[in-house]
C-alpha cells in the first residue's frame, strides 16, 4: 500500500510516494511552469504506482482551505503566471481518482514535524512552525489538528512594535506596510539594505533588528496558542540568527510565562522543509484514506 505527496512551492513541485510508516520510496522534482505542463508531469509520475491509495497535496498560497467554499482546493490570487484561480485539487482528482488531502506548504511541513516527533518517541503534541523567506508562513498544530477554520494562520501579518533603529523603513507589504512580513522577508531586507540577505554579514546590526521582530512573532504564538515548541525555518534562519531571536525573546518576554529552556523551546526544523512536507503529506494522505474507507461487510 502506497501513499503520495505533492508539494508545490517556489519554482518546482516535489512529488513522492511512501509507505504507511512515511518511508519515502521514490521522489522527483518537477519544474513549476504552466499549469497544463506541470499537471501533466505530475499525473504521468503517479500513474507509475498502481498501489497508490491516497495523496496529500500542499501548495504555495493563497489557497482556499474552506471545505464549504465552491473554490475549495483552488490556488486563488497568486502572482505566479497561469496559476491564479486554478482548481489544483479538482484537476488532480479528475486525473488520478484517489482521495486527496489539501493544505498549505507550511502546514504540511508543520504536520511532518509533528509526525516525525511521534516516530522518534519524542512527541510534540502542540507546535507552531513559522517560516521566513520570500514571505512569512505559519502552521500551528494542537493535539494533531491544524489551527485555523477559515484558513491557515497569518502570523506574517501581525503588526510588531518597531525597533528604535528601524523607524524610517516603511515596510514593503502592499496591504499593511510594516507588518511582520513587510519588515523581515527577503524582499524587505533587500529593500532596506540594497543587498540580498545572502550578502549581509551576520555581524551586521540588521540581523538584531530582524531578530527583534521575529521574537515578537514567537511571543504572539506563545501567548495565543501556548505550544510545546516553536519551530523557525526558512532561508533567513540559521543558528546565529536563531540565537539572536532567543535573546530578544528573553528580553521582551521577561519570563512572563515559564516556557522552559529556550534552546529547546525555540528550534530549527528537525529535517529539511521538503522532507518534512513529504512526511506530512504522506501522513495526511493516509489519514484521508482511512477516513473515507468504507468497511467491508
Amino acid at each position: 500500500m502506497l501513499f503520495g505527496s505533492i508539494e508545490a512551492r517556489d519554482d518546482e513541485v516535489t512529488c513522492a510516494v511512501g509507505d504507511g510508516q512515511t518511508n519515502i520510496k521514490d521522489k522527483v522534482e518537477i519544474p513549476l511552469t504552466t499549469s497544463g505542463e506541470t499537471i501533466k508531469s505530475i499525473v504521468n509520475y503517479f500513474k507509475n504506482f498502481k498501489d497508490l491509495k491516497a495523496i496529500g497535496v500542499s501548495s504555495f498560497g493563497p489557497i482556499e482551505l474552506r471545505t464549504y467554499s465552491p473554490k475549495y482546493g483552488y490556488i486563488t490570487d497568486t502572482s505566479r503566471t497561469g496559476w491564479a484561480n486554478f482548481n489544483l485539487l479538482g484537476t488532480l482528482q479528475n486525473y488520478l481518482h484517489v482521495p486527496m488531502s489539501f493544505t498549505t506548504d507550511v502546514n504540511s511541513a508543520a504536520y511532518g514535524e509533528y509526525i516525525d516527533s511521534i516516530l522518534q518517541d519524542k512527541p510534540i503534541l502542540s507546535l507552531a512552525y513559522i517560516t521566513f523567506g520570500k514571505g512569512v508562513g505559519a502552521g500551528i498544530i494542537n493535539d494533531g489538528e491544524f489551527i485555523g477554520y477559515n484558513g491557515s494562520p497569518e502570523i506574517g501579518h501581525i503588526i510588531p512594535k518597531r525597533h528604535p533603529n528601524d523607524l524610517t523603513f516603511k515596510g514593503i507589504c502592499p496591504y499593511q506596510g510594516d507588518c511582520l512580513e513587510g519588515l523581515v522577508s527577503e524582499p524587505a531586507i533587500l529593500a532596506r539594505t540594497g543587498k540580498s540577505y545572502k550578502e549581509i554579514s551576520m555581524f551586521d546590526p540588521i540581523w538584531d533588528i530582524i531578530a527583534y521582530y521575529i521574537a515578537q512573532s514567537t511571543i504572539q504564538a506563545t501567548l495565543i496558542t501556548r505550544p510545546k515548541k516553536i519551530i523557525l525555518g526558512g532561508k533567513i534562519i540559521n543558528e546565529v540568527e536563531l540565537d539572536k531571536v532567543r535573546q530578544q525573546f528573553k528580553l521582551l518576554f521577561n519570563d512572563y510565562i515559564d516556557v522552559g529552556d529556550l534552546t529547546e523551546y525555540i528550534q530549527m526544523p528537525s529535517h529539511s522543509s521538503r522532507k518534512l512536507a513529504i512526511i506530512g503529506n504522506l501522513s495526511l494522505a493516509k489519514k484521508k484514506f482511512y477516513s473515507e474507507e468504507v468497511p467491508s461487510k
